[in-house]
């Protein structure tokens, strides 16, 4: 008995520290973060993948650009193909109308569509909101629906084989009113209502008040407008027959037709005509993003 009293206490265990419920939960949303990332950095990789085999093809020889497996570095980079495309194709021309079709197109949208969005949105009428409603029901009318109707109005008017055609007819359009109505939603209306009780017209709030207040929806609308003008393919195609008058998509095509076996210099008028879009969204990314982020197209 006495010796199992002297014996010396068993070393008690150590205990597993404790996690915290709020640790637990901070991993769990750092696991996600950076899975979602890595699905983010996967879909870009996919998308640019097209966009640098064309870039690569660009600076290969015909007999190169579809070797298996790709060969993403030339051996001899060909920048004689940049140089030698403008002496096949008037490439000048193509991409200056163009740049004259997008830049007034764009222009014309931005504001005929801020104006109507400013009327749907900060001036009270009988019927606004039904109104609203038809016209933007419109955009769910395929354009098939009435590109014969609009040919016809355009021959009788003598207007086809010229760019007031395109320009008429892709100078007003529902869904910049929609981006732009959204966005002036989510202004107050108070400004207004001081900016009218100080005197000023409805041209003056939407001048001087509503325009600077838009300029992340504006250049939304301005990039996704000249995107869609500078790719546009069938409006020219249809109303412009006249060499001088085509655009970079039709000059394409025509080459294409025309030099089909040279892929090397098709990929090189291909790369010339997404530089300009390019540059356009690097210079205007930030307000882009911020005009998508803000204009309510979330609902």
């Amino acid at each position: 008995m006495t010796a199992l009293h002297d014996a010396p206490p068993a070393a008690a265990k150590p205990r597993p520290p404790a996690v915290s419920p709020g640790g637990g939960r901070q991993g769990a949303a750092v696991v996600r973060r950076a899975l979602a990332y890595l699905a983010l950095t996967v879909v870009a990789v996919l998308v640019l993948v097209p966009f640098a085999w064309m870039v690569s093809s660009s600076l290969k020889r015909d007999n190169e650009v579809f070797t298996v497996p790709v060969q993403w570095i030339p051996d001899e980079l060909q920048w004689s193909n940049f140089v030698e495309i403008w002496d096949r194709i008037p490439l000048l021309t193509y991409l200056g109308n163009s740049a004259f079709l997008s830049v007034t197109i764009t222009l014309l949208q931005l504001l005929t569509g801020s104006f109507a969005a400013y009327g749907f949105s900060k001036v009270r009428f009988p019927g606004r909101d039904v109104l609203f409603l038809v016209y933007i029901a419109t955009i769910a009318v395929p354009w098939q629906a009435y590109m014969v109707p609009q040919y016809i109005m355009m021959q009788q008017a003598e207007l086809t084989n010229t760019y007031w055609s395109i320009i008429l007819l892709q100078a007003f359009g529902a869904f910049g009113v929609f981006l732009m109505r959204q966005y002036y939603m989510s202004i107050p209306d108070e400004l207004c209502e001081a900016a009218r009780i100080d005197g000023l017209s409805e041209y003056g709030i939407y001048w001087r008040i509503m325009l600077p207040l838009s300029k992340p929806a504006l250049a939304s609308l301005a990039l996704l407008t000249f995107v869609n003008t500078w790719n546009d393919y069938m409006g020219p195609f249809i109303y412009l027959t006249s060499n001088e008058l085509w655009t970079v998509q039709l000059g394409l095509r025509s080459f294409v037709g025309q030099y089909d076996a040279e892929y090397a210099m098709i990929m090189t008028g291909a790369v010339l005509s997404v530089l300009p879009i390019l540059v356009i969204f690097l210079l205007g990314q930030r307000y882009f993003i911020q005009g998508i982020a803000t204009s309510g197209l979330k609902g």
